[in-house]
Formats: C-alpha cells, structure tokens, sequence
C-alpha cells in the first residue's frame, strides 16, 4: 500500500500530519488539503481547546483512547502532528480517517 502525504510510519508509531479548522459548524474529518489530512472542530483555539478536540477527534475515528494519541507539534499553529500508536497499521489509520 501507499502511504499517503497526510501518514508517516514513525519508530513508535504513526505520524498524522493534520491541518486544522477551529470554530467550525461542525466536527468532521473534511478531507486531503495541501498534502495533510484537514480535520474541523467546534472548539476555538483558546487555551487548548482546539488542541483537545482534535485528539479527541483523531482518537475516535480510530477507536482508541485519546490517552494513546499525542499531540507532538503544532500546539499553536493549524498544521498539527500527532503521533498514533504502534499497535495501529497504516492501513487501518488510511481506512479509518478516510472521507
């Protein structure tokens, strides 16, 4: 399989490249843009409240604990990485967040 811009296989896991959209109408992983996955949220970017939906976000379309999700750059900026799991493969993360 081919692993798509958004995904980079990492020693501890995966790497989720996401460009985010705070205060939007609704919460939803919109799609591919600018080669990172964009994912929209309620929350504003307000004290880390974006930062916490977006895990929260990422941690149930794979169905797993948002413990197990990490925020590990970005925390204020839109262009967010965040580190999944070893125990989830690329393909399982591709067939889960895809739209």
């Amino acid at each position: 399989m081919t692993i798509p811009s958004y995904l980079t296989e990492h020693a501890e896991g995966a790497i989720l490249h996401l460009h985010v959209q705070p205060k939007a109408r609704r919460e939803e992983i919109v799609g591919v843009h600018d080669g990172r996955l964009k994912v929209a949220v309620l929350a504003p970017p307000d004290k880390g409240k974006a930062n916490d939906a977006v895990l929260q976000l990422v941690a149930n379309a794979l169905q797993i604990p948002v413990s197990s999700v990490e925020l590990v750059r970005g925390a204020t900026n839109r262009r967010k990485d965040i580190r999944l799991p070893a125990s989830l493969t690329v393909e399982q993360i591709v067939e889960k967040v895809t739209v």
